[in-house]
């Protein structure tokens, strides 16, 4: 059996087919069989005069066929044709023309292959020269025509074999132009619809090209002179005698009328499976457009096709459903004209069923179908071995009946070829088959063991060809199962060959088919194998990249992991660029510095021997837009112009605005301005304009990437100048003396001037006083001043722009002052209201308006410290400065020093300064609570007592009571014992400890405090000595080897957590001793405020706390700081100037405090016990 393997998309051969079509019965050539043709000529057969001629003609079959030709309906005998002969096994003839001529080859010939079983004939091969003649000698006369006449341009080529290709070129070699009113017919004619004097040339050559002989022939030139009617009686008289002129009347409008085909009806017939063409060519003025329809229904969509402008209709693989009247319809703004085409199909014969080989049994029975259909309908014509069935040796096991002959119990030596001849008279048909008579046992045509792979889900077809004549009956098993396949999912085809519809994993294995027949049986066995299928699981994706960037296509491919996939990358189908800006790795591709042209489809296939996957995705490059062109200005007015463009290409980005500039040529050349946009979807702008201005424009396009460039200028426009449209802008009167008022404002510019000669009328009269005013013209300036004026008097202003044609409208006046003045009266009745030991509260009463002489700008107020109330001394005066802005007429101070005397005094102030200031006032600020010491230090460590010495606070805050001293000792282990307080006379400075522990280490809290309270802590901490017979004892030990090893172990250990202690330190983080502290705060240590709730003094102990760390049980609080109470004076009330800062209306907007001393003690040192156990103590 013969069966046709077919192909994987990706074009791989595959064992495992997809698709069995049984075309033939293929006995094995080691049969005996009657001779098949396995290759012949075509019917129609055109040679080359300048080649051999070669008539193919192959069979096979056994014995090993003889071959024989006819030519001409008699034996063609080749031994007596020296220049004949035939291959060797073979029936092709190979002619030798050379010196002879082709000529006397032609004709018809047929091939006939016999061998003892049958005789085989091939179609009737006509044999015919190619011909390419030469275009007939002819005068072509010079053709004169009217302007909008029609035109036919004769070809009439020369008849060749085949046809040739006929094209119109000039003398150039360059094609002619062809459009809707200039066209070439089928016929190979140049048709003109109208002619116009462009048409003129003497180079009009049609030309023939013959591709069978690879040959052109070229005719004549023709000369086509095109006269407009103004010149035709200039020229009439001079081409009269030898020119062929066209029309006698002048060529106006008219409507369409046919040049071919002629008449309203016409005829075509065309074959089934041909190719249909229709071609109507209208003339008329103007050029009119052609339409085509089918009357009876739908023109085939997908088989029409449109040429030659609208002009030809092609239909290709032509149906009997294609017959019909067809429409062409042309049409121009005169009128309409249409024509009727009534198409017929006819068709030469076409099978239906072909007869095929067939192979029986002795005492078998079996048909021969021979089925044609054509129009008309064809005749059917059996013969057998060449011979016409009627005139064969007569057979009762074979009955002709019509297009069957059928065959019944047939004997050993029935064995022939019948050939079935369907004609009409459009052509014929001609089918060989052989009946052949064998008895055989079955045989495998398959080969052994074969290995299949399909990809799971797809469909798994494994393959036993077999031959043998009863045909063999197969069956299949899978694996050592004695149970036939047969049933779902599996499906055992006519041919032998078993299919899997939906292959899976657990259909791996080995199958085993088994033909067999009367004669005997045979075996074969397979191995089936599925595959996981190849898919890409991460697709390339859509990309949008500009010019120059960087784009990334990912390809993740998976994959059955008995396969390595390739991967291939295409650009538009195509194979990537050779460009080392395209990197293709595993599972990507790179394209770097991307350029427009790599904008496309990129698609990624990943390829295994069996099966594929692929996945595209679009790159669009975009960039900024192309400068727009063509800047045209019409509709051109006085103060206005409209601008059109043409818009450059966007590269991929809607153009999302247009912006126009221009260019003042007369007062600012070379500098672009802005003038106003529109939006991308418009290319035109109606644009306002300004007197006496030189105008350039151009245009910037913007996209989602950026601007373009600028556009090239478009032509100047110049405007007529014009009188003022406005005046100049921020006028404004403020003099800078007693005695003056300065006028300024900003100057028009040029494009605002409107003409020339630009100056300013400035005017200006006393508010409430003059009713007139007076002026004064200047130019070129932007300010006037006016003197001689009164301090501080309101003025009404005007400035109002003029120039040579005119002036500006009336302007609105604006009012201005002239000069301020320092002054002159002081606030009265100033009163001051301590309110707590940093707080005072000030009050005065404001002053009159005309002493200000000026704009009352606000209060200031001057305060400084005379001296602190215990110290009689003075010391040096700093004076601060409070600005209360408006008409406040109190304010508070804040951050003054507790227990001190101050002094202040009040001045108003204005544009020009200050006032004179108010008597100067006293006032004496309570007590305070102290700073902390200035230093604590431990002296003289015994074994069971210490001296304490401290520093006095550097800010006493008022008369000192006494100094609190607070210890309590520390173990090993970083707890904290019973805490002992002392009261220390505020007349002392140091203070010894006895009945102390020995090598016991102590930590101490100490502060001072006035009648207000406690003021800020400071610690310290110191360890007394040991005994020395416990140090004598330690000693010892410390001299043994063993112990000093164990203390450097240990010391390195300490090394160690010191540096991490250390680090966690600057980190913000808190070492063991600070969180046992935190765990037991001290609650004799209290938040402090002074005696009315409101700012109190407060002071943070971060700088106290930041070297010595409090340890567990410690009662400092656990933020290191004293906090202090909220105020409750409203913030409105402070002022803007000094330390602080206050908005227009005195509000107090900054923050204060009084200064910031560093309380931090600077102890000594304890000195450390020399035993080691005091070492680590001092470690910790």
């Amino acid at each position: 059996m013969l069966r046709k393997r077919c192909l994987t998309p990706g074009g791989a051969p595959l064992i495992l087919l997809v698709c069995h079509l049984i075309t033939a019965l293929d006995v094995p050539l080691d049969l005996q069989q009657p001779p098949t043709l396995t290759h012949q000529s075509p019917k129609d057969y055109i040679v080359d005069p300048r080649e051999n001629i070669v008539i193919q003609c192959e069979a096979k079959g056994k014995p090993t066929p003889n071959f024989s030709w006819t030519r001409n309906g008699t034996h063609f005998d080749i031994e007596k044709d020296a220049r004949v002969t035939m291959k060797p096994n073979s029936g092709t003839l190979l002619i030798d023309i050379t010196g002879g001529k082709v000529e006397a080859y032609e004709g018809v010939y047929q091939c006939t292959a016999r061998n003892e079983h049958g005789t085989a004939i091939s179609n009737n091969i006509v044999i015919r020269q190619s011909r390419s003649p030469l275009w007939s000698k002819e005068r072509v006369d010079p053709i004169l025509i009217q302007e909008g006449n029609s035109l036919i341009l004769e070809c009439r080529p020369p008849v060749g074999l085949p046809p040739p290709i006929i094209f119109w070129m000039d003398n150039y070699f360059q094609r002619l132009t062809q459009s809707e009113r200039v066209s070439q017919g089928l016929n190979g004619d140049l048709y003109f619809s109208n002619v116009r004097t462009e048409d003129t040339r003497n180079d009009y050559i049609c030309y023939a090209r013959f591709n069978h002989t690879q040959t052109i022939q070229q005719k004549q030139p023709i000369s086509v002179k095109v006269l407009s009617m103004d010149a035709i009686n200039e020229t009439i008289a001079a081409f009269l005698n030898d020119t062929e002129f066209y029309s006698d009347s002048p060529a106006g409008e008219r409507r369409p009328t046919f040049m071919i085909p002629k008449g309203q009806t016409s005829n075509k017939l065309v074959l089934r499976g041909h190719m249909l063409k229709l071609e109507c060519i209208a003339e008329g003025l103007p050029t009119p457009e052609i339409h085509w329809r089918k009357e009876s229904g739908e023109l085939p969509n997908k088989r029409t096709f449109h040429e030659n402008f609208q002009k030809t209709l092609k239909i290709i693989d032509v149906t009997e459903a294609d017959a019909g009247l067809y429409r062409c319809i042309a049409q121009n703004s005169l009128g309409s004209v249409h024509h009727i085409i009534n198409v017929t199909v006819m068709a030469s014969p076409y099978w239906i069923t072909e007869p095929k080989n067939l192979v029986l049994a002795p005492k078998e029975t079996g048909i021969l179908i021979c089925r044609a259909n054509g129009s008309p309908d064809p005749s059917i014509t059996w013969l057998m071995n060449g011979i016409p069935i009627e005139n064969s040796p007569k057979d009762l096991s074979r009955k002709v009946e019509g297009d069957s002959i059928i065959f019944s119990d047939v004997q050993t030596g029935s064995s022939a070829v019948y050939q079935c001849n369907v004609s009409n008279e459009f052509g014929y048909l001609l089918a060989n088959a052989f009946l052949n008579v064998l008895a055989e046992p079955p045989r495998i045509l398959t080969p052994t063991n074969q290995m299949y792979q399909v990809i799971m889900n797809n469909r798994a077809l494994l393959d036993c060809a077999s031959f043998g004549s009863p045909i063999p009956k197969i069956n299949w098993f899978k694996d050592d199962q004695t149970s036939i396949l047969d049933g779902d999912p599996y499906v055992i085809h006519d041919n032998g060959t078993l299919e899997i519809h939906v292959a899976q994993k657990d259909n791996n294995g080995k199958y085993t088919c088994i033909a067999m027949n009367d004669l005997g049986k045979a075996e074969n066995r397979v191995q089936l194998e599925v595959k996981d299928p190849t898919r890409i699981i991460k697709q390339p994706e859509y990309r949008v990249v500009q010019v120059a960037g960087k784009v990334i296509f990912e390809c993740k491919v998976k994959h059955d992991p008995t396969f390595t996939p390739t991967i291939m990358w295409l650009k538009n189908n195509e194979e990537l660029p050779d460009d080392e800006r395209f990197i293709v790795g595993e599972d990507s591709l790179t394209i770097g510095e991307v350029t427009e042209i790599d904008e496309g489809t990129y698609t990624c296939i990943a390829n295994t021997s069996l099966d594929k996957d692929s996945a595209s995705a679009e790159l669009t490059v975009v960039d900024r837009p192309d400068p727009s062109t063509d800047l045209e200005l019409t509709d051109e007015r006085e103060r206005s112009i409209h601008l059109t463009w043409t818009p450059g290409f966007d590269h991929n980005s809607i153009i999302q605005k247009y912006i126009v500039e221009y260019e003042d040529g007369l007062h600012e050349p070379g500098v672009w301005h802005y003038l106003t946009e529109v939006p991308g979807t418009k290319t035109n702008a109606h644009l306002k304009l300004s007197p006496h201005v030189l105008y350039s424009f151009r245009v910037v396009s913007v996209n989602e990437v950026g601007r373009s460039q600028p556009s090239y200028p478009s032509r100047q426009y110049q405007t007529a100048p014009a009188a003022p449209d406005e005046n100049p802008s921020k006028v404004e009167g403020a003099g800078n003396e007693p005695d003056n008022l300065v006028i300024t404002w900003e100057t028009l510019t040029g494009i605002q001037s409107n003409g020339p000669g630009l100056q300013y009328k400035v005017h200006w009269r006393q508010k409430d006083v003059d009713d007139d005013w007076t002026s004064v013209t200047v130019a070129n300036v932007s300010k006037y001043i006016v003197s001689g004026t009164q301090t501080f008097v309101p003025y009404e202003i005007k400035v109002q722009a003029l120039n040579d044609l005119g002036i500006a409208p009336e302007p609105s006046a604006v009012v201005g002052y002239s000069g301020e003045d320092l002054p002159m009266a002081a606030p009265g009745n100033v009163r001051v209201r301590v309110e707590n030991s940093t707080l005072a509260e000030v009050q005065w009463e404001p002053v009159s308006p005309k002493s200000v002489r000026g704009h009352q700008k606000g209060y200031k107020i001057y305060y400084w410290k005379e001296r602190s109330v215990f110290k009689r001394s003075r010391r040096h005066v700093e004076k601060k400065i409070l600005t209360f802005s408006g008409d406040k007429t109190h304010g508070k101070l804040p951050g003054l020093e507790p227990f001190s005397l101050y002094k202040l005094n009040v001045r108003v102030f204005n544009g020009k300064g200050e006032g004179p200031p108010s008597p100067d006032e006293q006032f004496e600020t309570p007590e305070g609570v102290p700073s902390a010491p200035a230093f604590l230090k431990i002296l003289n460590p015994m074994l069971d007592s210490l001296t304490l010495e401290w520093g006095a606070p550097s800010h006493r805050n008022g008369l000192l009571t006494g100094y609190t001293l607070e210890y309590q000792p520390i173990n090993n282990t970083h707890e904290l014992g019973p805490l002992v307080k002392i009261i220390i006379p505020a007349n002392e400075t140091n203070w010894t400890l006895k009945n102390l522990n020995y090598s016991t280490r102590y930590k101490f809290y100490f502060h001072a405090q006035t009648s207000k309270g406690p003021g800020n802590i400071i610690t310290e901490e110191a360890v007394t000595i040991m005994d020395e017979a416990m140090a004598s004892r330690q000693v010892d030990i410390a001299t043994q080897g063993w112990f000093i090893g164990l203390m450097c172990a240990i010391a390195l250990l300490i090394l160690v957590l010191l540096i991490f202690c250390f680090v966690k330190r600057n980190k913000g983080g808190k070492y063991p001793v600070k969180e046992k502290e935190d765990a037991h705060p001290d609650p004799e240590i209290q938040p402090m405020k002074d005696d009315d709730g409101t700012f109190g003094e407060y002071r943070s102990l971060e700088s106290d706390t930041e070297d010595h760390k409090p340890l567990k049980g410690s009662r400092t609080p656990s933020n290191g700081t004293v906090k202090k109470e909220d105020s409750d004076d409203s913030l409105v009330d402070y002022g803007e100037g000094g330390d602080g800062q206050f908005n227009e209306d005195g509000s107090f907007i900054g923050q204060y405090s009084g200064k910031k001393e560093k309380e931090t003690a600077e102890g000594n040192e304890s000195s450390e016990a020399p035993s080691p156990v005091n070492a680590m103590n001092s470690f910790v």
